[in-house]
């Protein structure tokens, strides 16, 4: 299902002019970004790629893109609060957001902000557990009605994040956290940006998220707007990919996208590069 459908600036299509107090503010100062502010970036599939090099701006625009929608964050502070995202909050009321469908569900996920996530779940679950240590003490010479009754809030919440996130969600690994983050989180129907999510993920991993987007795209009319490095993740059937690196800002094949053409050609022959990365003599590295 295709939700969003374009974004575009509004009022005047044409870019703050130079030297007025707008265009010397970032994130209007980024190239990519101006070029939006002249066009609109069109979304013709449930899947959008950004990608381009750090600095480019595709992390940039996602952001505005997630202050305009009001999705809710998976981090410990929302788009509104987020002392970090004030550009993005910027950004996002010069952009003008077209819908198909408008939807609420969702969210929007920095790489970083997971880390907060799981900090922010540790410590509910600490506060969880202390008020039921309490409780036994409080409610020790009542009867145990009383007691469930007085349990009950707290007990309830342990036990749902139990059963989402498992006993001890810092017991896996970042990778197998992050994707059970997802597979607890993506519900049907929902508008999902995602910022560098290949970050703790290895290769296996990351294979493992293309089958999940895939399934809530064509099973559960999901849409993804995900920016990324990862040649794995570009590589996702029928998605559009937006580069960053070229101006304006255009879709490009997978095939003809840099990332990938270097990482192919390294791969095939990692010694053509490394002998001219490093300096120390070394056996070759093919097997």
């Amino acid at each position: 299902m295709l939700y969003l459908r374009s974004i575009s600036p509004k009022g005047h299509a044409e870019p703050p002019p130079d030297g007025s107090a707008e265009s010397a503010l970032f994130p209007f100062t980024v190239p990519a970004v101006r070029s939006l502010m002249e066009s609109p970036l069109v979304l013709s599939s449930p899947v959008t790629f950004f990608v381009g090099e750090n600095g480019s701006g595709k992390s940039t625009v996602l952001e505005g893109i997630a202050a305009a929608a009001g999705l809710p964050t998976v981090g410990t502070t929302d788009v509104r609060n987020d002392a970090t995202l004030g550009a993005a909050r910027l950004l996002g009321r010069a952009f003008r957001l077209s819908w198909t469908k408008r939807t609420h569900r969702g969210f929007f996920l920095r790489a970083e902000d997971f880390f907060g996530f799981t900090k922010s779940l540790a410590t509910a679950r600490a506060e969880f557990t202390a008020r039921l240590a309490e409780l036994d003490v409080e409610y020790a010479d009542r009867s145990a009605h009383a007691k469930t009754l007085a349990r009950g809030p707290a007990a309830s919440s342990l036990h749902d994040m139990t059963h989402r996130y498992g006993v001890d969600f810092d017991a896996n690994s970042h990778g197998q956290s992050f994707l059970k983050l997802f597979q607890n989180r993506l519900v049907p129907g929902g508008l999902y940006l995602l910022d560098e999510p290949e970050a703790p993920l290895s290769p296996q991993s990351q294979l493992a998220l293309i089958a999940l987007m895939d399934e809530m795209v064509h099973v559960h009319d999901a849409q993804f707007i995900v920016a990324t490095h990862s040649p794995i993740l570009l590589a996702l059937p029928d998605a559009m990919i937006y580069s960053f690196d070229q101006l304006p800002v255009q879709a490009v094949a997978y095939g003809e996208l840099d990332h990938v053409t270097l990482t192919r050609d390294f791969l095939n022959d990692p010694e053509r590069y490394l002998r001219h990365l490093t300096s120390a003599p070394r056996e070759s590295v093919k097997q």
